[in-house]
């Protein structure tokens, strides 16, 4: 279990770096100078702490329900298109990122992909990785070095969440995490864990919805337009003040 700093790792992240430009370049084009200057500034320095959460699935959950009917079952092939186009031509850049990285992931194949279903229309509307402890060496080479712990045999890892934007708003996320969370029951697991961002409070208020607790911190220092990073992770306690500041809500 990590409660104390693990070893340092740095590394070059090249995509990292050429998204950096690209958002300055978009930055600079539609003349938002101020925000271009911000954000120039945090990317040639930045630290980031985001927070490790745990959901222990022998606890009792009272799951939260959303403004739709859902229920959650595993990706299928007819599920990619519908929540991965290829035509993504009226999509932000930001929304483009996002679909790419979770292509990605898909395009690893790194099991198990579970989605939530609109049960008014059978329209898959969110999507997440469910990930056990056999799929660690897996894990560990998808995703940057240092980005998750090593899972323990009775762990697995919840990851690259993704609602369609027409199901925006309406509770999907915390009540199909729940969901999601409780298949972990079917690959022996006794907890899960998930990873946000301290600042990100309503991912973070979805996340304690569906069970979860924050438990570790990973954090880490960015510099060069995030092209060089070091992260480890490390208990609550040091970041305590900073995060309660940011929003979350630490265990008492």
């Amino acid at each position: 279990m990590f409660l104390e700093s693990s070893s340092n790792l740095r590394e070059i992240d090249m995509g990292t770096f050429q998204n950096a430009l690209a958002v300055a370049s978009e930055l600079a084009s539609q003349r938002r100078f101020s925000e271009f200057g911000k954000r120039s500034l945090g990317l040639v320095y930045e630290r980031r702490l985001t927070l490790g959460l745990r959901r222990d699935l022998q606890v009792a959950l009272s799951a939260p329900s959303a403004k739709i009917p859902i229920s959650v079952r595993k990706l299928t092939a007819e599920d990619v298109p519908l929540l991965f186009p290829e035509n993504q031509d009226s999509l932000s850049r930001r929304e483009r990122v996002e679909l790419a990285t979770r292509r990605a992931h898909f395009s690893a194949d790194i099991p198990q992909c579970y989605v939530a279903v609109d049960l008014r229309n059978g329209m898959p509307c969110y999507c997440q990785w469910l990930m056990g402890s056999d799929q660690n060496t897996r894990i560990q080479a998808f995703f940057p070095k240092s980005w998750f712990p090593v899972l323990q045999q009775d762990e697995a890892l919840l990851e690259n969440a993704y609602t369609l934007a027409a199901y925006r708003g309406k509770g999907i996320m915390s009540a199909a995490m729940a969901l999601i969370s409780e298949r972990g029951l079917d690959i022996g697991c006794r907890s899960v864990i998930t990873f946000v961002d301290s600042n990100n409070v309503p991912s973070l208020r979805g996340c304690r919805k569906a069970g979860f607790s924050p438990y570790i911190v990973r954090v880490e220092r960015r510099s060069l337009f995030g092209a060089m990073a070091l992260r480890h992770f490390s208990g609550l306690s040091p970041y305590a003040d900073e995060l309660a500041s940011a929003g979350a809500t630490l265990p008492s």
